[in-house]
């Protein structure tokens, strides 16, 4: 069994936990920020079997879209664009897992 921990951002969120329901997934959600350009992410963590991990990421990259933002430039004047990954995704094992 793994644990999938998935950051993602605000904008792709919903849409993401829709797919993962029509899918059969059971994930759950937590409102995060990040600490690089402080904007809201959604964290979404999934326990899934190993033989589901692949299509989960599948999942998770056909519905998370790499963006690009403009930004005030800390160390010059005017605006910097940054490219903001679509998903950032941590696989875990599980040593144990119960359901009560």
């Amino acid at each position: 069994m793994k644990l999938v921990v998935s950051i993602v951002q605000d904008t792709d969120a919903e849409n993401l936990l829709e797919k993962l329901a029509e899918r059969g997934f059971r994930a759950t959600k937590f409102a995060t920020t990040g600490g690089f350009l402080r904007r809201g992410n959604s964290t979404i963590i999934i326990g899934v079997d190993d033989e589901q991990v692949d299509q989960l990421l599948d999942t998770i990259k056909s519905n998370c879209e790499m963006r690009q933002i403009e930004r005030l430039a800390r160390a010059q004047q005017g605006k910097e664009t940054i490219e903001l990954c679509g998903a950032t995704v941590f696989v875990l094992d599980v040593e144990q897992f119960h359901r009560f």
